[in-house]
């Protein structure tokens, strides 16, 4: 059984599979490098600009833009990684199918549900975020959509209990929520409260997902295009505002706050390796695929440290705790023209984030079907628009459905666990196809830096390092993850020694590995969890019907 639970898909079948496949049975190769570009643009820029970075600038402060910067390093690591596999195998499916081929069915199978989690997730987190910035788009037309229409039961009742409570620091937002609770309508002993405009646009997105690329792909790139015109308008409009005042203290909450953002951070530049479900449409997959990933990574940290710093620069840290940080910061220094801008203009482009997350999710679940570990269903390719049709649909109604009744941190604290582990998965990955030989063909390749020593000594050099901060055992046993970090790095100095690694693909595991020890223990919880029932599914069903085990 222990080999069966590791049997490895071949990857020269996997990609003559998708190159024999009927045309009934494919998706149209209709993306070239500028359109996978924007793609991933607009998956990393959606979140992360337009709602989790004031969550990330109030922990951290200003020195959140170095939190960025070493988040964007870790990436860069990985989006090497996955820019290799892209190359190597041509194939929807992303982390899925590269672990699929490296170690076997059962670590892919435990990907592939992760990345069902991550993307869901990721969705609802930016329709609760759009929720947001549309009704507040609506008040400036003097329109007032019912608040409790547009925010989760949770959030509104807290907020009540809040201000039954009484205290001295209870804002405007939170009594207009308060009120929204006690307006809302009841049934029976439950008052009816939810974010109906969430759920509204996960299903038109949905819908146009459904009826195909050409059509998602030309939306996409006009909202990223519109969407970057915003970004640059905030920061050269924002400059002007700033007070560098605000900027001290620079990290306000020590290292430690920092790094408190670091799965909201995180979580803003996930969105690169959505680009590699798209493989089966893109034109030249194993030349754009490598381009695209590292092309939109690079625009990405640049624009995320430049906003981080304007935005903390016109406000102070303390008042970023809000949904829509961009557009409050202007409204907070009297330029309601250009946050009214920003409103309308991020209701229309914080939509390609919903795009690109949509459009990812069913091809993940196609791959995984017609691999035989999800039902055929999944894997059906609709005759007309040449989408995964169904699995599209059930894609919008896992997204709408908790969207339309849960608050933004619940759906952070869940994605972040299961993404950091795909992506060590991916780093393992590239390091064991080369010293099989397995990726001598493939069209691009990470630079290669001998491990050999390098990798031991920076060990010596951390371990010192971490010596001269303060007392070592006092910090493991706050953080017991840590033992894992640390053994992790010596079981790879060990066989980089013996193997003779490559730099890079180390420096991935062991970021990721580091960042994963930052995790609460409610986004362990969560992930342990989506991992049990993954693993009931896997052993009822894909076990038996994996087409590897019918071979």
């Amino acid at each position: 059984m222990s080999n069966s639970l590791f049997r490895r898909k071949d990857v020269t079948q996997a990609i003559k599979e998708t190159e024999e496949r009927g045309s009934e049975h494919s998706l149209a190769k209709v993306l070239g490098v500028r359109d996978l570009t924007l793609l991933g643009i607009a998956a990393i820029i959606g979140a992360g600009i337009f709602s989790t970075i004031g969550l990330a600038s109030f922990n951290g402060g200003p020195a959140v833009s170095l939190l960025f910067v070493f988040v964007a390093i870790a990436c860069v690591f990985t989006a090497l990684s996955y820019a290799q596999f892209a190359s190597m195998v041509p194939v929807s499916g992303s982390a899925y199918t590269y672990a699929y081929v490296s170690f076997g069915e059962m670590l892919a199978w435990i990907i592939g549900w992760a990345l069902i989690l991550e993307y869901a997730v990721s969705n609802m987190v930016v329709a609760i975020s759009w929720s947001s910035y549309f009704t507040s788009m609506l008040e400036g037309f003097g329109v007032h959509f019912p608040t409790w229409l547009a925010v989760d039961y949770t959030t509104a009742k807290e907020a009540f209990e809040s201000v039954q409570a009484g205290g001295t620091e209870i804002n405007d937002g939170t009594k207009r929520l308060a009120q929204a609770f006690q307006d809302a309508p009841s049934l029976g002993f439950l008052k009816i409260i939810f974010n109906l405009p969430a759920g509204m646009i996960t299903v038109l997105i949905t819908t146009l997902c459904y009826i195909g690329i050409k059509e998602s792909r030309n939306a996409s790139n006009f909202l990223v295009g519109l969407k970057l015109l915003v970004i640059l308008l905030v920061i050269v409009a924002g400059v002007f505002y700033v007070k560098p005042a605000n900027w001290s203290p620079f990290a306000p909450n020590g290292v430690e706050g920092v790094l408190s953002g670091v799965a909201a951070v995180f979580f803003a530049f996930i969105g690169f390796d959505s680009i590699s479900t798209t493989a089966e449409e893109a034109k030249n997959p194993q030349r754009d695929l490598p381009r695209a990933m590292i092309l939109c990574l690079v625009i990405c940290t640049i624009l995320y440290v430049l906003i981080s710093l304007v935005l903390t620069g016109m406000v102070n840290y303390t008042e970023l705790n809000v949904a829509d940080p961009l557009a409050y910061v202007f409204t907070n220094v009297g330029f309601d023209t250009v946050a009214g801008v920003i409103s309308v203009s991020a209701v229309v482009a914080i939509t390609s984030a919903l795009l690109a997350y949509q459009i990812g999710q069913p091809r993940i679940w196609m791959t995984m079907s017609r691999d035989g570990l999800l039902g055929k269903k999944f894997g059906e390719i609709h005759p007309k628009f040449k989408t995964p049709g169904f699995a599209t649909i059930i894609t919008g109604i896992l997204v709408a459905v908790p969207s339309l009744f849960f608050k933004m941190s619940f759906f952070v604290d869940l994605t972040s666990v299961g993404t950091f582990f795909a992506f060590i998965l991916v780093c393992a990955g590239v390091l064991y196809l080369d010293t099989k030989g397995m990726s001598k063909d493939a069209k691009f390749k990470i630079p290669y830096i001998n491990a050999k020593y390098l990798c031991g000594i920076l060990m010596v050099g951390a371990l010192y390092f971490t010596y001269s901060q303060g007392d070592v055992m006092q910090h493991l046993e706050e953080k017991p993850l840590l033992f894992v970090f640390w053994a992790t790095w010596l079981a790879l100095s060990v066989m980089s020694f013996k193997y003779n690694f490559s730099l890079l693909p180390i420096f991935g595991i062991l970021t990721n590995l580091y960042l994963m020890t930052e995790l609460g223990w409610t986004n362990w919880r969560m992930f342990i969890i989506w991992m049990s029932i993954g693993l009931v599914i896997y052993f009822a069903y894909g076990y038996k019907h994996s087409k590897l085990a019918k071979k």
